[in-house]
């Protein structure tokens, strides 16, 4: 009785903490990082279930080719009721036929080539594979942080509306008191129902976002997602552009996957073109058999029967030479998509290293501007106070110090996404890389100074 009381309790106990998490997540109290929605994703984005399913469909299908390589060997086996009328008689017999057949390919280029073509397919899917997780991989970055910039906007929104609002009141209070002139309220006016209106937007925006990311995840995301923490410190790759390059030449795995599918193609012209040559092959049969000539009465007989057959092609309507023509376009289509692919590979790659460099330099010109920008929101709010400095300029400072922070946070993104971008050109994106850029964040990240204007504003209104 005491076991099942203590294992009673335990269970409403786990069934608590089960409940309150389950609150806790739909309250949006819990947060959630990079990495998780990663771990997430890897069981639940179709793309890459999809992708494993056909690399594994490839897998299958040359051993199935290969499978034509080796002997094959086949038993038979019969049974008749035989009635046989001879006049002036009639009579009733039993017959039986087995017999075992072994059949060993010795010379058909045809299958070995088919056999060689599969396997370039199969190594084809395993790149395509590699090649769909690291995009799957790349695009839920890509979505997080795009979640993450539609929360800025957001935020941006609001604490610009609840400053603009603040400063309303004031103007309008002092217009009462013909303090203030009338085109600073109409002017502040305005700018809040714009902002009333944007914030409509944004939070749509937002919403969309979060579906957007909900769809590779596969659940709903109710949780806070985890932001860049504050000054956090991002560095360049040690290697140089050319290095980039030349690892994304060797190891992407869509480049690999289109020179695999020329392969395949080579593959495909050989076998057609072994379309006219001969094919040889043994083969081993032992039977025995108590059916005679037309199902009639025989003694048992033992047979054993060992055969080489060569099979030359003379003439089929001109039908090997026609396919052999049509692979031989096909594989010229092949080289040319491999060129394709080459070219976009080389592109993409000096693409992301350049997006990198940029969003670098303008992730420490936006810290700069960022203090300035501060700074000069300070300097307008004392010139307000003392009557030099209207609302609306001052408003204007607080707008341009969120849309210099805005932009920082847009420059971190930008670099993150750049440097796993170059990583899954060159074919050297790994699960490490994505921890590295869950190590940016934090529960409580680099958030908008709403307090900071809200309190401000809130200051000034009771002077």
């Amino acid at each position: 009785m005491a076991i099942s009381r203590y294992a009673a309790l335990l269970l409403a106990c786990l069934s608590g903490v089960t409940l309150a998490a389950q609150s806790n997540r739909m309250t949006g109290n819990e947060t959630v990082d990079l990495w998780q929605l990663f771990q997430e994703a890897q069981d639940a984005d179709p793309r890459i279930m999809a992708a494993l399913a056909k690399k594994r469909s490839g897998a299958w299908n040359e051993r199935e080719a290969f499978g034509q390589l080796l002997p094959q060997m086949v038993a038979t086996s019969s049974f008749n009721r035989t009635a046989s009328e001879i006049e002036p008689t009639r009579s009733y017999y039993n017959g039986e036929r087995y017999s075992i057949g072994l059949s060993q390919v010795l010379y058909d280029p045809k299958i070995w080539h088919n056999y060689r073509r599969f396997a370039a397919l199969a190594t084809q899917q395993q790149a395509e594979y590699e090649s769909a997780l690291e995009q799957a991989n790349v695009d839920l970055v890509e979505r997080y942080f795009a979640s993450l910039a539609a929360e800025d906007e957001r935020d941006l929104v609001i604490a610009e509306l609840h400053a603009t609002q603040r400063n309303l009141d004031r103007v309008q209070s002092l217009f009462k008191r013909q303090l203030a002139m009338v085109t600073d309220v109409l002017e502040i006016s305005a700018r809040v129902d714009a902002l009333k209106a944007a914030r409509i937007y944004v939070d749509n925006e937002v919403t969309i976002s979060r579906e957007v990311l909900a769809e590779v995840v596969g659940r709903p995301i109710s949780e806070r997602l985890q932001r860049i923490r504050q000054e956090a410190h991002f560095t360049l790759p040690p290697q140089d552009r050319e290095y980039w390059v030349q690892a994304a030449l060797k190891s992407n795995p869509a480049l690999q996957a289109r020179k695999k599918a020329v392969d395949a193609a080579e593959a495909s012209v050989r076998q057609a073109r072994a379309g006219h040559l001969p094919t040889v092959s043994l083969n081993l049969t032992a039977q025995r058999s108590d059916i005679g000539y037309e199902n009639s009465l025989a003694p048992r007989t033992d047979t054993y029967v060992a055969s080489i057959g060569v099979q030359l092609p003379l003439y089929s309507g001109g039908s090997i030479s026609a396919r052999e023509a049509s692979m031989h376009e096909q594989l010229m289509a092949a080289e040319h998509d491999h060129e394709i692919a080459r070219r976009q590979v080389v592109r993409e790659t000096r693409a992301a290293y350049y997006s990198a460099e940029a969003s670098l330099s303008r992730i420490a010109a936006s810290r700069t501007a960022r203090a300035s920008a501060e700074k000069s929101r300070l300097a307008a709010e004392r010139a307000f106070e003392l009557g030099v400095m209207n609302a609306v300029d001052v408003l204007n400072n607080i707008q341009e110090e969120y849309r210099v922070r805005r932009d920082l946070l847009k420059s971190q993104y930008e670099f993150i996404m750049s440097t796993l971008v170059l990583r899954r050109w060159s074919g050297t994106l790994i699960d490490e890389d994505i921890r590295k850029a869950n190590d940016w964040l934090v529960a409580n990240g680099e958030q908008w100074p709403a307090q900071l204007v809200m309190r401000s504003a809130h200051d000034n209104a009771h002077e």
